[in-house]
């Protein structure tokens, strides 16, 4: 979704906004959450310059509470923020000076001169290429970005949008990538093998494409589930597509559900474990300013079979992305951290037990 509608801010969360600061909404005079009132966020983060879109976290593995939010300015002069989890901007490390970058994603441990290395990699639509960043020092590590979708007919069919990575059983570590259009012959989705191009850069190798488009509107949620070995994608306003994640397993769709359940578009996916396989799958009902949420093990006698369990109403507008984690990030997070963008030019924290209230 491109529009952004400030005005319909409801009147204490604009003034929050408005003020562009981190910390604690309660602080901020904001009445008690009740339960039927939409949750309102644990904090909000400090303003980005243009426009948000999509957030990630890294977890720090020495010390939790100095992980990281990544989120994305979505603008033509746009960039990368980092947040820590009081949502204050770093700006030692943020990114700024890319050309649109649309969606970011996080994966841990590729190997970079020989070393583990964590990753968080962007789409930046208008160079039509993926911009990779080590981290926590977000220096790059891309020599200058990787081009992705070479060769398209149509030269809009390389305008990058969504991204998440998988990580397999044997450490191989992919990029699977969208854009705002693309062919409906079921090769929207491109997916990447990343590497070392032997100067300690990241590479990209080209392994397949898939993925059915309706062809109704866009596609640009993706997200991963590293664990189970499915990714999952937002085909807006036809559903929620679900298939396997690594290449060898083939092309075929395992599941679309969630048709007719949203009051606009079916944006944002973020997927929060329970156990293995358990947990729960939510897509930002982007138009109701709501979160679905769908059992992430699917039906007891079939694991593609998703049926809508809880609608949590939550203060974001418009949410285009969300990212969430089960890790216990310190008091405020003891359950986990669910982030999500909202029109306003911020990005919202909730603390996972608020969400937890309305599931099964």
């Amino acid at each position: 979704m491109e529009r952004r509608f400030f005005h319909k801010l409801p009147a204490a969360l604009a003034l929050i906004m408005l003020a562009g600061c981190g910390g604690d909404v309660t602080k901020q005079g904001v009445e008690e959450q009740s339960e039927k009132a939409p949750l309102k966020p644990t904090l909000l983060t400090e303003m980005v310059e243009f426009d948000t879109d999509d957030p990630a976290i890294w977890i720090n593995p020495v010390d939790k509470s100095k992980s990281l939010i990544i989120g994305t300015d979505k603008n033509e002069h746009g960039g990368l923020y980092v947040f820590d989890l009081d949502g204050k901007e770093i700006k030692s490390k943020t990114v700024k000076g890319l050309q649109r970058p649309n969606n970011v994603d996080i994966e841990y441990g590729l190997l970079l001169n020989g070393a583990p290395t964590d990753i968080a990699v962007a789409t930046e639509r208008m160079t039509h290429k993926l911009r990779i960043y080590r981290l926590p020092d977000m220096k790059p590590v891309d020599n200058g970005g990787i081009p992705v979708f070479e060769g398209e007919s149509q030269p809009e069919y390389r305008d990058l949008m969504g991204i998440s990575l998988y990580k397999d059983p044997l450490g191989k570590i992919y990029a699977i990538v969208g854009r705002k259009t693309g062919p409906v012959n079921g090769s929207y989705l491109w997916q990447y093998q990343l590497g070392d191009d032997g100067t300690g850069n990241v590479s990209a190798k080209l392994v397949r494409k898939f993925g059915i488009f309706s062809g109704k509107k866009e596609i640009e949620s993706i997200a991963v589930d590293d664990k189970s070995g499915y990714v999952y994608y937002s085909d807006e306003t036809a559903g929620v597509r679900k298939y396997y994640a690594d290449p060898s397993k083939g092309n075929t769709e395992l599941a679309l559900f969630g048709q007719g359940q949203f009051k606009g578009d079916n944006e944002g996916i973020s997927i929060y474990e329970t156990g293995d396989s358990t947990g729960y799958i939510l897509v930002s009902n982007q138009q109701a300013n709501t979160f679905m949420v769908y059992p992430r093990q699917g039906a007891r006698n079939n694991p593609h079979q998703h049926t809508l369990i809880a609608e949590i109403p939550v203060s974001t507008i418009e949410s285009d992305g969300s990212e969430v984690t089960n890790v216990n990030l310190g008091e405020k997070f003891p359950k986990g951290l669910f982030v999500a963008m909202s029109n306003g030019k911020v990005f919202h924290y909730y603390d996972w037990r608020m969400l937890a209230k309305y599931l099964p």
